[in-house]
């Protein structure tokens, strides 16, 4: 099983119950991808432009706390 084809393949023809446990395997990969991914960007310094911007948005209060915009909703 070498393409996505194959794979889509063979993935329609498992039980639910299976499909749902390969859908909870590829989400914990796939999380664990983004998370090596932002520690890379982080590591390299790509975010540092926009922390500086979040920061520069704290400073002059222009952001409001989690729990106040949440209760806003």
């Amino acid at each position: 099983m070498s393409t996505v084809t194959e794979i889509e393949s063979a993935l329609r023809q498992l039980p639910e119950k299976e499909a749902w446990e390969i859908a909870g395997w590829l989400q914990d990969y796939l999380d664990d991808k983004w998370d090596k991914q932002m520690d890379a960007d982080v590591a390299a310094g790509r975010l540092d432009k926009l922390w500086r911007k979040a920061q520069a948005d704290i400073a002059a209060g222009r952001v409001k706390p989690l729990d106040e915009v949440l209760n806003d909703q």
